[in-house]
Order: structure tokens, then C-alpha cells, then sequence
């Protein structure tokens, strides 16, 4: 299943380039994806080799009275990837400033921060050099503009609106549009006028293509390091896309990007639609919420920024692993509290192969 799974998360990413943006609000465009300088050196024996990354974990730890516990140290947090234990190399509370811990094997970059490595023999959770974020974290939100969508627009853009104006100072936005097309309307920014902006730019459009338009903005949101998040806007169920839920969950799970779900009435009146946004959002460390009407909406994306405020970022450089396939990721807590806390977070990843590479292939229908 896991196999498939893979499988499936890769024909996505071949699939994706050959969908296009429309562009709005441009002022640059996303980095590419950088070239893989790790050779793969396959022999008769078929070694796989694969790119070391810093793997990156968002933690929210709650009480048993469903409150967000704050002020926990590094020391606090125990991280075991399959049976092995590994060391932190930087942490952040919530929207205060990250720790850069002391790791001599690894080098810094001038602001502090841990560089990211390439051609190691270990697994990692995202395949180049990404860009480097200082701080804050990075909010890609993408709209569902379907044709789902014409009795509520408005009410939505206005919910989208307040929740682009509630986001910490330091946070950085992406806003996305979507419906059979996808459009980056603003790009990563953290110029909340040109954000909102965007957001008043959409008009509802015609089938919806959800799956397709989450690939595109995890392929996006996979070229920056630090806290990153998608929240997705959705008012019914994928009934356009060309790639499949269990490869995008896969790949976000993989890339460490958690996904928050906020959907109304028409998407949970499909059985199929919520389940696969629970698990989507469960698996990668977020959370799914229904709204049976525009005021719940509301307070689903306060609980999102709420939530955001108050995660934990770790990370880690993988200590030596022969596991080529899923590894699982245990984050525990030390002492007397791991036993009263409950830790959400994602629980694994898939390294990617050194020789992966996410370009199109030239003789295919897409390519063409």
C-alpha cells in the first residue's frame, strides 16, 4: 500500500507541470526547484541514494482540558525516527524567536541557521536547496472559487480576509484560487494589502479541481525552509482532478507541511469528501473542521490561527538509517508529562530518492 502510495505521489508530481497557473498580483515567481547535486551512483545492485535534508516537525501538545501547553523546553522533547533517537537541531514556540542548538557536525548559515545539507547518504523531507525563512511562519491558503461556491462567496472572502489580518506580524502569506484552473493570486509575502488583494480578485468559476491545486502549492510551499502551513477552503467535494488524495497526503506528509481543512455544509454532505479530508489533515499534523454555517466558518480559521500561535517547531538532521522506505516518526514528551499530554503531529516521512527528479518527462502527452 505504501508502494502504491509512493507511486501515486510521484505521477502527481509529473502530472502537476503540465496543469498552468494563471497569474495574477505577480511580483517574481516562486523559486524553481534546484538541481539535485548528489549523484546516484546506481550500480548492479540498484543502491538507492537519497538528499539529507533538515526534517521538520510542527508539534501541538494539549492538555487533557483540551488547552495548548506552553513554555516547554528542548530538553522537554524526545524524537525517535523508526527505533532510532535523534538530536534537535533548532526549536521554536509558537511565534517567538527559534533556537539554533549547537550541532558541530552540521555548519551555520550567517543568520544562525542550520544549512541545509545535499548528497548525504540519509533521508530527508524535501529534495534541492530550499529558500531560507527567517522566522514567522509561512501560510499558503488556498480558496476553493467553484462553482460550490455561488451562494457563499462573499461571506467567504470576508472570513478569508479577517483570518489574512489576524496572522502574527511576522507571518509570510500565499494566497491561492482554485477551481478547475488554479491561480496564484498573491505570492509569499508579508504585505497583507497585496494578500487582500487577492483575495477580493476571485470570481466563482466552474468545476473543482482540489487535488491538482494542492499539489501545485505544496510544490511551491516545498521550496522554504521553516514553519510552513496550508490552509484550504473548500465548500464540496474534488470532482475535476486529474491526481489522486492519497498521493498529495502522502507528499505533504513527506515535505512536513501540515494541512488544515475548513469546509461547509456541501463537502461533509459527501461521505468520501470527509474522510478524506480528515485523514489528509490528521496525517500531516493539522486539523479538519466543518462549518454548518458561515459564523462557524469564522471561528474555524480563528482556531486555525490559534493553533498556529501556539505550535512547536523542531527539527533534526536523521542520524544514519538503512531504511529506504516510510520512517516513522515518535515525538514523546519526557517524564511525567508525556503521560498527561496529548502530542499531534505528522508520523513519518518518505526520503526522497537522489536520482528523483520532479521535471516533466519530454515524451510523454504532458511533456508534449
Amino acid at each position: 500500500m505504501r508502494a502504491h502510495h509512493l507511486f501515486a505521489a510521484c505521477a502527481a508530481l509529473f502530472l502537476v507541470l503540465g496543469l498552468s497557473f494563471r497569474m495574477h498580483s505577480q511580483e517574481g515567481t516562486p523559486p524553481p526547484p534546484a538541481p539535485n547535486n548528489a549523484s546516484s551512483d546506481l550500480d548492479n545492485d540498484t543502491v538507492l541514494r537519497v538528499n539529507v535534508d533538515l526534517v521538520q516537525l510542527n508539534v501541538a501538545i494539549i492538555d487533557r482540558k483540551g488547552n495548548y501547553v506552553t513554555g516547554l523546553k528542548p530538553s522537554d522533547f524526545e524524537i525517535v525516527e523508526d527505533t532510532i533517537p535523534q538530536k534537535l537541531a533548532t526549536f521554536e514556540e509558537g511565534n517567538q524567536e527559534p533556537i539554533t542548538l549547537q550541532n558541530p557536525a552540521k555548519p551555520t548559515l550567517a543568520s544562525g541557521s542550520p544549512a541545509p545539507n545535499v548528497g548525504d547518504e540519509k533521508p530527508g523531507s524535501a529534495s534541492g536547496s530550499p529558500q531560507i525563512s527567517s522566522g514567522g511562519a509561512n501560510v499558503f491558503i488556498l480558496f476553493d472559487t467553484s462553482n460550490y461556491m455561488y451562494r457563499g462567496f462573499v461571506f467567504a472572502q470576508d472570513a478569508i480576509s479577517d483570518f489574512v489580518r489576524s496572522l502574527d506580524p511576522s507571518s509570510k502569506i500565499a494566497f491561492y484560487s482554485y477551481s478547475r484552473d488554479v491561480a496564484r493570486d498573491a505570492l509569499l509575502t508579508p504585505d497583507r494589502s497585496q494578500v487582500l488583494r487577492g483575495v477580493r480578485s476571485t470570481v466563482a468559476g466552474a468545476d473543482a479541481a482540489l487535488y491538482n491545486a494542492l499539489l501545485l502549492v505544496l510544490r511551491d510551499a516545498g521550496q522554504y525552509t521553516g514553519r510552513k502551513v496550508i490552509v484550504v477552503f473548500s465548500n464540496g467535494p474534488d470532482n475535476a482532478s486529474m491526481v489522486p488524495p492519497e498521493g498529495v497526503g502522502e507528499l505533504a506528509q513527506s515535505e512536513g507541511i501540515p494541512i488544515y481543512m475548513i469546509s461547509t455544509r456541501e463537502a461533509n454532505k459527501d461521505p468520501m469528501s470527509t474522510a478524506v479530508f480528515e485523514r489528509m489533515s490528521a496525517s500531516t499534523g493539522g486539523q479538519a473542521y466543518f462549518a454548518k454555517n458561515w459564523q462557524k466558518q469564522e471561528k474555524a480559521f480563528e482556531s486555525v490561527r490559534d493553533d498556529l500561535s501556539h505550535l512547536y517547531a523542531l527539527s533534526y538532521y536523521p542520524q544514519p538509517n538503512p531504511n529506504r522506505g516510510w520512517r516513522t516518526i515518535n515525538v514523546k514528551l519526557v517524564g511525567e508529562k508525556g503521560k498527561s499530554y496529548r502530542i499531534r503531529t505528522r508520523n513519518g516521512y518518505r526520503p526522497r530518492p537522489t536520482g528523483f527528479s520532479p521535471d516533466t518527462p519530454a515524451d510523454t502527452a504532458l511533456g508534449r
